[in-house]
C-alpha cells in the first residue's frame, strides 16, 4: 500500500489540510530524523523520553539498557507514542500571534515487541551504527557477549502512523501586511560541522570521508 490507513486515532484533526498518510513521505522523514520522543505512562505519571532508533523496513527499532524504565515498560506490552519533528523555517508574521515555523513531522502509536535472539540483537546493532554513518561497523568493535546482554532491542511496527507538514509563509489577513514588520521565512538545516578528533586517538588516523562529508540521510 502507497500510504497508511489513517485510524481514529490518527487521523489530524487540528489543521487536517497538513495532514499527510503516504508511506514514502513518511519513510524520508524517519529516515531523515535521528532522534525521536516517546510518550508513554507508568502508575499514572507519564513521560517523554528523547532516544535514537533506526527505521528497518516497515519497523522502528529502538535500543537501551536493560535497567530503562523506557524499554522496560514498552517491553511489558504498554501502549506508546512516538514522535519526530525536522524543524524547516521559522515563519515570520505581521503579527504576533501569527509567528509559526515549517516542518515536517511522523506520530506512531502502538506497542512494541521484544527482539530475543542473538544474532537478531547483533544484526539490529549493526542497523543501527549503520544507521548513525554507513561504513562504519567494519572500523569497530562489534558488541561483545555482555554488551548484548544488559542490551534491550524492541521493534515498533509502522501500522498507526500519520505525518503533518507544514509550508510557506504567514496566513494573516492582507490587511496586516500594512505594518513595518519584516515577513518570510527563516530557513533551518541540520549540517555537520568539522570533525574533532578524540585526543586519545592515534594522531595519524585521518578523518574518514564518510564523516569528514557527513550528511543526512544516509
Amino acid at each position: 500500500m502507497s500510504e497508511f490507513t489513517a485510524t481514529e486515532r490518527t487521523k489530524v484533526k487540528r489543521h487536517p489540510e497538513r495532514a499527510n498518510y503516504d508511506r514514502e513521505l513518511v519513510h524520508g522523514i524517519l529516515d531523515q530524523a535521528f532522534v525521536c520522543s516517546v510518550g508513554f505512562v507508568v502508575d499514572g505519571q507519564p513521560y517523554v523520553v528523547p532516544t535514537n532508533y533506526v527505521r528497518d523496513g516497515e519497523r522502528l527499532l529502538l535500543h537501551g539498557s536493560i535497567a530503562s524504565r523506557l524499554m522496560k515498560t514498552l517491553a511489558s506490552g504498554a501502549p506508546f507514542c512516538l514522535s519526530v519533528t525536522l524543524l524547516d523555517g521559522i515563519v515570520f508574521s505581521p503579527t504576533a500571534t501569527g509567528h509559526s515555523v515549517n516542518y515536517r513531522s511522523v506520530v506512531v502509536l502502538g506497542t512494541a515487541e521484544k527482539i530475543e535472539n542473538a544474532q537478531d540483537k547483533l544484526e539490529a546493532m549493526r542497523k543501527f551504527v549503520e544507521y548513525v554513518i554507513r561504513g562504519r561497523w567494519k572500523t569497530v568493535r562489534p558488541p561483545s557477549e555482555n554488551e548484548l546482554k544488559a542490551t534491550m532491542v524492541l521493534a515498533v511496527p509502522l501500522v498507526e502512523v500519520s505525518a503533518k507538514t507544514r509550508t510557506g509563509f504567514a496566513i494573516d489577513a492582507d490587511k496586516e501586511y500594512e505594518t513595518g514588520a519584516w515577513t518570510g521565512v527563516l530557513p533551518f538545516a541540520w549540517t555537520a560541522g568539522a570533525p574533532i578528533a578524540d585526543p586519545r586517538a592515534k594522531s595519524a588516523i585521518p578523518v574518514p570521508a564518510n564523516i569528514q562529508n557527513y550528511k543526512r540521510p544516509q
